[in-house]
């Protein structure tokens, strides 16, 4: 005879650039409103390209949340009887954040949390390769590249139209205007050597 399941997982929801994981995050966070959970929505206060106080696609599809500085001031907000945990562009969070996400998980909350699975290198960005390995569940979203069509899964940095150098700084906030949704086969990073010779 089985025993009623206990409450507590991770979910992560990751891809590329314009992958449309800010867009799932609120499309799950909507159904849950419906089951009446309490949920509290967070992002890092650096990103504000499309609102301060809001969780928003890039389609303009938003939910408000709380805009916090780093992990230790995400859980000092976040209260007891919270059932969900959502966290947009935790790829900008400090190694702590992974500890914090299993203890609400642990504690019987449901943490969902959205990302850059990948930096502009197409290398494991910050704290997702643990998180990913640490949550139960994994949603991986792709765009589609704009070279070829093909499905996307890199996010190409662009400096005045040409692929960044390997040797820029990783964390780089932006939209349009930096960057575009590439497959494996059009996503460039120029070598620093390559720069040095160009």
């Amino acid at each position: 005879m089985y025993q009623q399941y206990h409450e507590g997982w991770i979910e992560v929801i990751c891809g590329c650039m314009f992958a449309g994981k800010s867009e799932e995050l609120i499309r799950r966070i909507h159904v849950l409103s419906y089951a009446k959970k309490k949920i509290q929505v967070f992002k890092p206060r650096m990103d504000d390209r499309y609102a301060i106080d809001a969780v928003a696609s890039h389609n303009g599809t938003r939910i408000p949340c709380h805009a916090v500085r780093d992990t230790n001031e995400l859980a000092s907000l976040v209260e007891k009887d919270s059932d969900v945990i959502a966290i947009d562009e935790v790829q900008f969070f400090d190694e702590a954040i992974v500890g914090l996400c299993e203890r609400y998980a642990n504690e019987g909350k449901r943490v969902m949390v959205a990302g850059l699975d990948l930096d502009f290198r197409g290398e494991p960005f910050g704290i997702m390769g643990e998180l990913l390995a640490k949550s139960e569940f994994v949603t991986k979203l792709t765009a589609v590249c704009t070279c070829c069509g093909a499905p996307a899964t890199r996010s190409q940095r662009l400096i005045n139209g040409h692929p960044a150098a390997y040797d820029e700084k990783v964390v780089l906030v932006g939209a349009k205007e930096c960057y575009e949704a590439r497959c494996r086969h059009h996503h460039v990073v120029i070598q620093t050597s390559q720069k040095r010779e160009g």
